[in-house]
């Protein structure tokens, strides 16, 4: 119709219907020819996919196509679109190719099949540019890319830049999205690994279309109701506002599966249930209604909502990113059919080698540093270099089971870095180059500039001679005027002399006179005071005195003779007289005040003192008793005496003063005239001065100028002379560097693919990608790219000086680290450290100090912390990652900047980014598996520790205790050469800076010059201190490699370690912990002056100490395992064992096509001796053995044949070559035999097996080290912490010991209880951890916080019960590896059981009883009854059908039961003891009746009356003891226990041949696992699984007979006799299995086939097949058995013939094959059936009985008339003598033997014989147990007991 109405030519119509044939033949081809697969699940070809073609042929228009061919090719090219864009594989494309152009050529004329290869056939809707999309076929490539360049260009302006190449394979996968965008309802699913540019492409794309692009920003917490909201809000844009919307969502973007149950929603109908709210829906509806109404068309609800979602669907597209990489994409396309049905694939292939090619060369073209000849073989390395690491990561994983990926993102990186680094390489070249050249330049320039120097000296020299002459003339002249000056000078001064002694004399006097004046001062200031206390008043009061007392009147007579006028004393100084001179009061108190006191006359003063002041009561404090005035009058009077007298003496004083005075301004005068005089002199002497000043400083000027001259041209001959050396190797360096610039790219190219690629592989692989690779490609090439001969990839990155400070820093000295450092440095992708053994975070932590942000993804708040780092710049290391990485940093890992490269988003928000962030990520995971997702974002650096580099630390470490002062002066001496490394390179710098930075004439920049010559000095100095340190060094290093040995061995001792959790994953061991087991035992070892002697001490204490340290944490299982490995490792390293006999020993590679012509040598045994006998060292050795068989008869059969001499020269061996040889002869005996080898090697301590004291593992522990108890049945570890916790104090009942059972909700009661005990210093059991999965990693988190800063007594101890298989292991590695593991196992052997038994008990328990003899021995059986039935589990089924937890606590109890009955019973109650022994404290644990047998009669047998005088003997050689005390038992024990054998469990030394040759190959075979891979092993070519399965498959369904055909197989009889119906039953049964094995095999086919999806039971089958393995649906619908695939089919195809000649006719077999049939126990039955029948005998009263014959099946043609013949049963752990007719001893090393044919009929229970009969227990197979058959009584001449304990059987099936 579209052709016919869109206005297409007639010849179009026309082709159209042959079209249509082709198009639906090419569909059939794809469903026929591409069938899906488990690994191509997509490829799944329907109607969906035609509809798919057709749809895009709709696109094209009449313009577009033409003529028919334009129609062909349109219709090739949707075809490849549709069809070809699914496919997975470039093979599977080049064949739908080869089909597509074989359809089309079938049904088309002119068809060209190159069309795919000259012209590209792509179809898209902008080939014409992107404004006009019409769909047309691209015309030419160029146009095409220049089309998309624009609007890649276009986008970059308003978007987020995007830096994409567009080479053809992008361009192709643009036009292919762009194509599903535009489609109607058109979602695609992108297909390829992390970085392959899905993402980028979709949004060009996108932009394309006119569509904007709607991505989830994951945040914190983000789930699946935030993606509900967001879809919801994408689908209002879309659905309401009709925004075209592409929905990009890549796998990164689901934290939880469930998102892809709303995107399957989506993509399978557009609506998703509940996603909006009704009132969100209300508006919805509304909004559409208005659009419906406007088109006029029905708006009902129903067809509102339909038609928003029809909407939603045209306009919304969506895109998914997914990678193939795992089986996540199966599995999600299983569960969510929607991602693959309805959406159209594009898958992105790994670029081929065209396409790397073509990408290297479109940017190195571009790079204009590069020479033109060579880009081509640059961009061809780089390509090279990409696809090498493919394959040497392929050999990576399958030899170290390491993955590695890359992608192209990564190979752009390399680009990216290669541009980089080569631009600033060539910066720093050229700068050095200047810097050189500059200082060549100057050092010529110096020579020269001296000649000038030299006439410019003439100069000034003789202007120096002038100024001289001159100056001596001024100097004349101012020597006369200073003399004169002088003599003035000395006048003045003697002038100055005197007036000095007469001024000193004046101020003396003056001082003194001052002096008694003060003195003087108190009296008149007291006269003045009695003054103030006269007033009127007073006065006047004392003169009405009519007769006043003596004392009053003299006082008033000597104021009247004071105050009496010059001097004339009065005569009558009467009271009355006083009075009238009184009468005038005012007058008389001024008188007094105005009294002169200073001149009063002599006689007045006399006559004062003697007439008044003489007499003693003349005193104001008595007179005042009389008057208060005249008391004033008093005082007065007193003290103007006092000051008058004062007063006198300083008079003369003054009078001589004024004279002094008066010399002295004479003087004075005098002195002045002379100083006029000597200021006139100065003043011309200062001129005089001036000038001379002025004269000296020009000569001094003109001198300098001379010296400066003279100065600089010494300096330029010094500096010339000095740079000498300089200017040699300067122009040494400048010709080195022009070499360096020609090498410079070839150089850069290599560095950069190293750092690139080379930090996730280990040393040896790095080597290999270098050496054998890189390298050899390099020198290969047509055009060779110039580079340095022999270069070190980091030596362009790093020199001496880094080296040394990251040494200084903490960083490993070995060559990997320094790589791993460089890497790490200048990587630009974020570098993402593997480092367990936390080598690298700790140079990290040490490099960037208190900056380092250090985060864990699973602390709370850490987006937080990243935010403000990045906008900081601060460096942030995440540490301990998983496989996983938080969705939430995608965007900063990928480092999807925004906003023009400024920002970056970070969580929920758009932080701005610092150019100085950076992000270091860390795992301690030893092996992990990173997605190449995540590889392509970060750069992988592999920081495992390596053997030389670990030897190295400890060598630091050894002689830093051993010789302190040595290490101390070597870490010195290194930090000083480290320093002067440094210091010599900044000094150079700065020699060459300030040369460059000097002006033209240098020459005269003294301090230029000077500081050029210190530096040369300081540098010349730092060469002689280098010289003499490399001496030290050598010196010192010669002490150190003494202990050389100690660290190589503890280095292999930790990698040692390192291998066991091969073994078993709860054996983790990290460095730390092993850190602390070697300094412990460093101190621990023997000291010695000799050092040869301290050194073995040390070595083996160190081995010996680790060798306990790992040992306890083992289960016994694997002790022998890693006690040989740690033997053959340490042989190896001495090289006293050849590794090739190792390797046979250990492989065991046989040719087991030889038939041995000897009777005691098995044919496995002589292939292994024929296969050997090829070997040089074990040449004749088969001419040998058959030469003297005897000899070799009696080794093969002794018990002990490790310990037996071998015949001939064979005993001169080697112990590794008689191991070899013993191998092959008695491979069962291996495990001894390798005991023996290492208690020869290394020491009987290696070989036996005492536990360690619990309390010796206590003192190693501490609050960062907690002790893990590794489980076993029967074993409580517990009570051990329980015990010694009582001696310590750490009860529950004193609240200081936490004992917390996880399960359920004790989670939180665990923490709080960890909590509680850190801080007060508590104990803390937390048993079964592996209970709580969930909570493991938080309880790692709280060991690691409550590690440090604890109280130091806080200690924590978990038990936990190993996983049954390394996947089910879920305890996480931090928990494991820091902290002490004891396992704590029943002992193995009976030696170590019965000591261990006797550990229980002490002396005092043995004294305990007052039955001492009886008590103790009946103890003593006891004790090795507990070791029997401990250790008979070793043996298997043959030991117990079922395995039991018997344990310590069994025993102790039965030994207080022992205690009680003999205190309470004069005689020993056996019988008693025995029931509550075997079936009470024992027997309550055993379940089943053969067992509770075998428990009973040991009991029987091991306590007796007899075994009190030593008669009872518990194995041979060895009776129950007398009375002994504790320690005479275990040395009783030690002395007279045989060697370890099954005898001693009353089993047949057979019994351990099964057991013992899987143990021993076992351990060859784990051995072998654990040797190291030093060679990258060739890649075989071998079958693919699926081709593997097919094989085996096919052949089983062709040999898989037909089901019996029941009716017929019925039809032929009418009597339905019990044997009859057992016939039918057995058809019945194998008719179900044969149809489950035939449905199962043919729906695999169909699977592999691709016809079928292959589902999870498929799968199960095909790996079973695969793995020779019973698959579990058949073995359900079949018989029990042990047999592998191979063999348990050829059983049953035997069975099926079998049943088929029973079933021909009915008639019962002659013999009947009783270990065929499904269910012998009914055929049995049927025996006594019959019988009962025939007898009319009672069915419940009969019984079997069983006659061996002594004959064998062949020899019987008829069956028995009564009874049957059976066939088909083995005895194990016996012999049957058929002559004899009973059971006998069994041959040694025949470990079952095929009995006779039985005749077995039924007769009456009370006929049963009971007499010399053994009742046998009869099972299908050697599992025992469950396969329980019957019993049958054989004839026995021994006791019964004997069988019972040796376990005899009869087995349907070996």
């Amino acid at each position: 119709m579209h052709f016919q109405q869109g206005g297409f030519s007639y010849s179009i119509l026309k082709s159209v219907s042959t079209l249509i044939q082709a198009a639906i033949s090419l569909h059939q081809k794809m469903t026929q020819n591409f069938l899906p697969t488990a690994i191509r699940f997509h490829y799944v070809f329907n109607l969906r996919d035609l509809t798919r073609i057709f749809q895009g042929m709709l696109f094209a228009t009449p313009e577009c196509v033409r003529f028919p061919i334009d129609l062909v090719h349109l219709w090739l090219h949707e075809s490849s679109r549709v069809y070809s864009d699914k496919l997975m594989e470039e093979k599977d494309i080049d064949h739908f190719n080869k089909v597509l152009i074989d359809t089309a050529k079938r049904y088309f004329e002119g068809v060209d099949e190159h069309i795919f290869i000259h012209k590209p056939l792509i179809y898209c809707h902008f080939a014409h540019g992107v404004g006009e999309p019409r769909y047309f076929p691209v015309s030419d490539w160029k146009k095409l890319t220049r089309i998309l360049t624009e609007a890649l260009e276009h986008y970059n302006e308003l978007h987020v830049a995007m830096n994409l190449v567009l080479f053809e394979d992008a361009i192709q996968h643009i036009c292919r999205i762009s194509r599903i965008l535009e489609a109607p309802y058109g979602n695609a699913l992108l297909i390829g690994v992390g970085g392959s540019g899905k993402q980028s492409l979709c949004r060009l794309a996108a932009f394309l279309s006119s569509l904007e692009v709607f991505q989830i920003a994951l945040r914190k917490n983000y789930a699946i109701h935030d993606l509900r909201s967001d879809i919801a809000t994408l689908y209002f844009k879309v659905g309401v506002k009709n925004i075209g919307t592409v929905f990009l969502h890549a796998d990164a973007q689901i934290p939880d599966e469930r998102f892809l149950v709303l995107i399957n929603d989506m993509l399978a109908s557009g609506d998703i249930p509940d996603l909006f709210s009704e009132d969100e829906a209300d508006s919805i509806i509304s909004s559409a209604r208005m659009e419906l109404h406007a088109l006029g068309q029905m708006d009902s609800k129903e067809h509102c909502w339909q038609f928003f979602i029809d909407r939603i669907r045209q306009q919304l597209k969506v895109v998914l990113c997914f990678s193939p990489v795992g089986f996540t994409l199966r599995a999600r396309a299983r569960r969510f059919p929607a991602l693959v049905n309805c959406t159209a694939i594009d898958w992105f292939h790994a670029w081929p080698l065209v396409a790397l090619q073509s990408v290297s060369t479109s940017f190195i073209d571009k790079m204009d540093l590069l020479q033109p000849h060579v880009k081509s073989s640059i961009s061809h390395f780089i390509a090279f270099a990409h696809t090498s690491v493919n394959e040497v990561s392929v050999k990576y994983q399958q030899n170290e089971k390491c993955y590695n990926y890359t992608t192209p993102k990564s190979f752009l990186e390399l680009i990216k870095l290669y541009q980089n680094l080569l631009r600033k390489k060539r910066k720093e070249l050229v700068q050095k180059m200047e810097r050189l050249g500059n200082g060549l330049q100057k050092l010529q320039t110096t020579a020269s500039q001296v000649e000038d120097l030299k006439s410019k000296l003439a100069v000034q020299e003789t202007e120096l001679h002038q100024r001289n002459k001159d100056m001596e003339a001024l100097i004349d002249k101012i020597g006369q005027q200073t003399e004169k000056l002088s003599q003035e000078k000395v006048t003045a001064d003697e002038e100055e002399q005197k007036v000095a002694a007469i001024q000193a004399e004046v101020t003396k006097k003056q001082q003194e006179s001052e002096n008694d004046l003060a003195k003087a001062e108190p009296a008149l200031h007291a006269a003045n005071a009695a003054l103030n206390t006269l007033n009127r008043l007073n006065l006047t009061e004392l003169r009405t005195f009519p007769n006043p007392p003596v004392i009053v009147a003299n006082v008033t007579a000597a104021v009247l003779v004071l105050l009496s006028l010059s001097g004339k004393i009065p005569k009558d100084r009467s009271w009355k007289t006083t009075k009238m001179y009184m009468s005038k009061v005012d007058e008389f108190l001024q008188s007094l005040i105005n009294f002169d006191k200073e001149h009063i006359p002599e006689a007045t003063v006399k006559a004062v003192k003697e007439d008044y002041l003489s007499d003693p009561e003349f005193n104001p404090e008595f007179v005042r008793t009389k008057s208060s005035a005249a008391a004033g009058l008093c005082a007065w009077v007193i003290n103007i005496i006092k000051f008058h007298e004062v007063y006198c003496e300083v008079d003369l004083k003054r009078q001589s003063l004024a004279q002094a005075n008066t010399d002295l301004l004479i003087a004075a005068e005098k002195l002045e005239s002379i100083r006029k005089k000597l200021d006139e002199l100065d003043t011309n002497l200062a001129a005089l001065t001036t000038a001379f000043e002025r004269a000296t400083a020009e000569k001094i000027r003109c001198q300098e100028e001379v010296n400066r001259t003279n100065k600089t041209i010494e300096l330029a001959n010094r500096l010339v002379k000095g740079l000498e050396s300089e200017n040699v190797r300067w122009a040494q360096s400048v010709a080195q560097y022009h070499e360096q610039e020609k090498t410079l790219c070839g150089d850069v190219l290599l560095t950069a693919a190293f750092i690139s690629y080379a930090g996730p592989f280990a040393k040896c692989y790095r080597h290999e990608l270098v050496q054998n690779r890189w390298l050899p490609y390099l020198r290969s090439q047509k055009v060779p790219i110039p580079m340095t001969e022999g270069l070190d990839p980091i030596s362009m990155l790093t020199d001496d000086a880094t080296i040394a400070q990251w040494n200084n820093e903490g960083l490993p000295s070995d060559a990997m680290s320094t790589q791993n450092a460089t890497i790490l440095t200048n990587c630009e992708r974020w570098p993402l450290l593997i480092d367990p053994q936390h080598q690298g975070i700790k140079w990290i932590k040490s490099r960037y100090g208190s900056d380092l942000k250090v985060i864990h993804l699973r602390q709370k708040g850490y987006v937080d912390i990243i935010e403000e780092a990045v906008v900081a710049g601060d460096p942030v290391l995440i540490e301990h990652l998983e496989e996983t990485i938080d969705p939430v940093l995608d965007p900063l890992l990928g480092r999807h900047m925004l906003k023009k490269g400024r920002y970056i988003r970070v969580g929920d928000k758009e932080c701005k980014f610092h150019p100085k962030f950076q992000l270091i990520l860390h795992t301690k995971l030893a092996n992990p598996h990173y997605k190449p997702e995540i590889q392509a974002q970060t750069t992988l650096i592999n920081f495992t520790v390596t053997r030389d580099g670990l030897e190295d630390q400890l060598l630091a470490d050894v002689v830093n205790v051993e010789r302190p002062d040595l290490e101390h002066f070597k870490s010195e001496l290194t930090k000083q050469q480290n320093y002067f490394k440094i210091e010599l390179k900044m000094l150079e710098d700065e020699l060459l800076t300030r040369l460059s930075a000097a002006e033209s004439n240098f020459l005269g920049d003294t301090l230029l010059v000077e500081r050029l010559e210190t530096t040369k000095h300081t540098a010349a100095e730092i060469e002689i201190k280098v010289m003499e340190t490399k001496v030290n060094e050598v010196k010192i290093n010669e002490a150190r490699e003494h202990y050389r040995p100690v660290a190589a061995r503890a280095s292999l001792l930790y990698f040692l370690m390192d291998e066991l959790k091969k073994i078993n994953p709860m054996y983790q061991f990290s460095l730390k912990a092993f850190n602390v087991v070697f300094h412990k035992a460093v101190q621990q070892a023997e000291p010695s002056n000799n050092v040869k002697e301290r050194v073995n001490n040390l070595i083996d204490c160190v081995t010996h100490s680790t060798f306990i340290y790992i040992n306890r944490g083992l289960f016994e299982r694997d002790k022998l395992i890693v006690t040989a490995q740690l033997a053959f490792q340490l042989l190896l390293m001495n090289k006293e064992i050849d590794a090739r006999e190792l390797d046979f020993l250990l492989r065991f590679n046989i040719d087991h096509s030889y038939n041995s012509p000897l009777d005691f040598l098995c044919n496995s045994a002589w292939s292994a001796i024929k296969t050997m006998s090829f070997m040089d060292e074990f040449r004749g050795l088969d001419r040998d053995i058959e030469g003297s068989p005897k000899r070799w008869k009696k080794v093969v059969e002794s018990e002990c044949p490790e310990k037996e001499k071998f015949p001939q020269e064979w005993k001169a061996k080697s112990s590794l070559q008689k191991l070899i040889i013993m191998r092959a002869l008695r491979p069962d005996r291996m495990t001894y035999a390798v005991r023996n080898f290492v208690e020869e090697k290394l020491g009987a301590k290696y070989a036996e097996g005492r536990k360690t004291d619990f309390a010796k593992s206590f003192q190693e522990s501490g609050p960062g080290l907690p002790i893990i108890f590794i489980l076993s049945p029967g074993v409580d570890p517990l009570k051990d912490v329980e015990s010694l916790g009582s001696k310590l104090g750490f009860t529950i009942d004193s609240g200081q010991l936490h004992n917390v059972s996880l399960g359920q909700g004790q989670e939180a009661i665990a923490e709080m209880a960890m909590e509680k005990a850190s801080k007060e210093g508590y104990w803390v059991i937390l048993q079964n951890i592996h209970l709580v999965a969930k909570w493991l990693d938080t309880l790692e988190k709280l060991l690691e916080k409550y590690s440090e800063g604890s109280h130091p007594a806080y200690r924590v101890y978990m038990s936990v019960e190993p996983a049954p298989t390394p996947k089910e292991h879920i305890i996480p590695q931090g928990i494991l590896e820091n902290s002490i593991k004891i396992t704590n196992e029943p002992p193995t052997g009976m030696l170590a059981n019965l000591h261990a038994a006797l550990d229980n008990f002490d002396q005092n328990i043995l004294d305990q009883c007052t039955r001492e003899q009886e008590f103790k021995t009946i103890l003593f059986s006891l004790c090795y009854f507990h070791a029997c039935v401990a250790e008979r589990r070793k043996f298997g089924p043959q030991g117990w059908n079922k395995k039991y937890p018997f344990n310590n606590g069994d025993l102790t109890i039965s030994v207080n039961v022992l205690y009680n009955y003999l205190e309470a019973n004069s005689q020993v109650p056996w019988e008693d003891l025995r029931y509550l022994f075997g079936d009470i404290m024992y027997g309550g644990h055993i379940t089943d009746d053969w067992d509770r047998r075998l428990c009973r009669t040991y009991l029987e047998e091991y306590m007796q009356p007899n075994q009190f005088d030593r008669k009872l003997v518990l194995a041979p050689g060895f009776a129950v003891p007398s009375n002994l005390d504790y320690q005479g038992y275990h040395k009783y024990i030690d002395e007279m226990l045989p060697p370890e054998s099954p005898v001693h469990y009353g089993l047949h030394p057979n019994a351990e041949i099964e057991f013992l040759t899987v143990t021993s190959d076992n351990l060859f075979h784990t051995l072998l696992e654990l040797q190291s891979q030093e060679s990258i092993t060739g890649e075989g070519t071998s079958q693919t699984v699926e081709e593997k399965v097919k094989v085996i498959l096919d052949d089983i369904l062709e040999k898989l007979p037909e089901e019996y055909n029941m009716a017929d197989i019925t039809s032929k009889t009418a009597e339905f006799s019990p044997y009859v119906l057992v016939c039918f039953q057995e058809c019945e049964r194998m008719n179900l299995l044969i149809h489950e094995i035939r449905r199962s095999l043919k729906e695999l086919d169909q699977g592999l086939k691709g016809e079928l999806a292959i589902s999870a039971e498929m799968e199960q089958l095909q790996t079973a097949l695969f793995l020779n393995n019973l698959p579990d649906t058949w073995m359900k619908l079949a018989y029990p058995s042990t047999y592998s695939l191979a063999q348990w089919y050829g059983d049953l195809l035997l069975r099926c013939r079998e049943l088929e000649s029973w079933a021909q006719d009915l008639t019962l077999p002659s013999v009947v094959w009783i270990s065929g049939l499904f269910n012998p126990q009914s055929f049995l039955t049927a025996v006594m059936q019959s019988l009962a029948h025939k007898n009319e005998w009672p069915l419940d009263k009969m019984h079997l009985t069983v006659d061996v014959t002594k004959k064998y099946k062949e020899e019987f043609t008829q069956p028995a008339r009564e009874g049957a013949y059976i066939h088909g049963l083995y005895l194990e752990g016996a012999r049957w003598d058929v002559q004899g007719g009973h059971i006998a001893e069994a041959c040694l090393k025949t470990v079952t033997q095929a009995m006779p044919v039985i005749f077995v009929r039924a007769n009456p229970s009370d006929r049963q014989e009971t007499r010399n009969v053994y009742e046998c227990p009869v099972y299908k197979t050697k599992q025992r147990g469950s396969t329980y058959v019957w019993t049958f009584h054989l004839k026995a001449k021994e006791r019964p007991a004997k069988w019972i304990l040796a376990g005899v059987a009869l087995l349907l099936s070996v």
